[in-house]
């Protein structure tokens, strides 16, 4: 291994403790991501309260942290791609704890929506960057493990951010939901800096002055032997570019990806950013909507966990397929309702379990299809206009409930998007991107 390249090194090496720390901190980062992006849906009944607002303008003022992702993720995405994993992250961090403080101070529905997408900016690049970031960290052996870990932090984030949400309502109120974000997020910063180093596939790719010092700098932490070059660069690979996402070999797989992700999104959003006020409207109280939340993010990482290791032994394309169709039936499941809280809770969290499930095989989709030098642009891309659908859920389904649709109609509807995923990787060819 002693004469071996970087990214040889990293595919073919062991998984020390020094790169499952730096995959576990890529975990926070997407529990941070979990908690602060469902922090307006736990604040939403407070919110709706205070300001009078109709369920209309409510979907707004849950979309626009999405809609600041979709942005964040195709800017910052290349980004990533061009100036590192690393300094992207920070730089994230950063806007996402500005966006979440004065998110808890603003005074009115427009300010709030500023907040809500300067804060969406931060959590879009930290979706491109910490994905590229898990992959790039990790050998091919366990990569499919460490993608679903990274995936199932959004999860953890909101079943323990639902855990210390109940704490806060009942004594506080929903503004200090987003003062505890903020303080979560900053606190992550130093953690950044000292637990991930840029990794050694940027390094090796864009090849800037020190570079293989930094590398073998990151192989002495992670024991594995120190490289002697860089890998052979040949002409074609001289020649990618970041708009390669977009050129014959690979547009293919760029519409299609994310066709699958933007539909399947539009799922799941619907129940994460609805459940609350669903809940609510059932006549229970705040405190229970939460609690109900938080299974599903229980599931979900339940459900995201084994599909990691599943996906270790099963195709990944089917896997994802089958998931995608039964998080389907299960949506239209939900839609059918109930009124006992125990009963609501758990039909959630299987709810939970398959969406986030699908969640994970895209990710990990996303990791493979796209080659080095473009995975965080591509990923960002897919992840950027995905976000479409992640705006459009609660909007449409707060407009067809303000149309007077009952809950088990828009669950079939908004179901049908997890369906037409899967219909889309059916065509999709996966191959191992280099």
């Amino acid at each position: 291994m002693a004469d071996a390249d970087p990214i040889k090194t990293m595919e073919e090496g062991g998984m020390r403790t020094w790169q499952w720390l730096a995959v576990a901190m890529t975990v926070a980062l997407n529990a941070l991501d979990g908690f602060d992006v469902l922090s307006i849906s736990f604040a939403a009944p407070g919110i709706a309260k205070e300001w009078g607002v109709d369920q209309g303008i409510l979907g707004w003022v849950l979309s626009m942290e999405l809609l600041g992702m979709a942005i964040g993720s195709i800017l910052l995405g290349g980004v990533a791609d061009k100036y590192g994993r690393r300094p992207t992250i920070l730089g994230c961090l950063v806007a996402m704890t500005i966006g979440m403080w004065f998110a808890g101070t603003a005074g009115s529905v427009n300010e709030l929506l500023v907040w809500r997408l300067i804060t969406g900016l931060g959590i879009g690049g930290m979706l491109a960057a910490i994905n590229a970031t898990a992959a790039e960290f990790s050998n091919a052996r366990w990569r499919s493990v460490a993608m679903a870990l990274m995936v199932i932090g959004y999860p953890i984030g909101g079943a323990t951010g639902g855990l210390v949400v109940q704490q806060i309502l009942a004594e506080g109120g929903w503004r200090d939901i987003f003062s505890f974000g903020a303080y979560a997020t900053a606190a992550c910063i130093p953690l950044v800096w000292f637990l991930i180093p840029e990794t050694p596939a940027f390094l090796d790719r864009k090849r800037p002055e020190g570079a293989l010092i930094k590398i073998n700098q990151t192989f002495a932490r992670f024991g594995h032997p120190a490289v002697n070059g860089f890998s052979e660069e040949t002409t074609e690979i001289a020649k990618r570019s970041l708009s390669d996402i977009f050129k014959p070999a690979l547009i293919a797989t760029t519409i299609l990806i994310t066709f699958a992700y933007f539909a399947h999104i539009t799922s799941f959003y619907f129940i994460i950013k609805w459940v609350p006020k669903i809940v609510v409207d059932m006549g229970f109280e705040a405190r229970s909507a939460a609690l109900v939340l938080t299974w599903a993010n229980v599931g979900g990482a339940v459900g995201g966990a084994m599909f990691g290791f599943v996906a270790m032994r099963v195709g990944l394309k089917k896997l994802t397929m089958m998931t995608l169709v039964i998080a389907a039936i299960l949506i239209v499941w939900f839609g059918q309702g109930t009124s006992d809280l125990t009963k609501l809770a758990a039909t959630v969290a299987v709810v939970g379990f398959f969406t986030n499930a699908g969640v994970v095989g895209l990710y990990t989709l996303f990791a493979q299809v796209f080659p080095t030098h473009v995975r965080a642009t591509g990923t960002g891309f897919a992840i950027g206009v995905g976000r479409g659908g992640a705006v459009l859920a609660p909007v449409l389904a707060g407009y067809l409930f303000l149309a007077g649709y009952g809950l088990q109609t828009v669950a079939i509807f908004m179901a049908s998007g997890s369906l037409l995923a899967a219909i889309a990787l059916y065509f999709l060819t996966v191959r191992n991107a280099d």
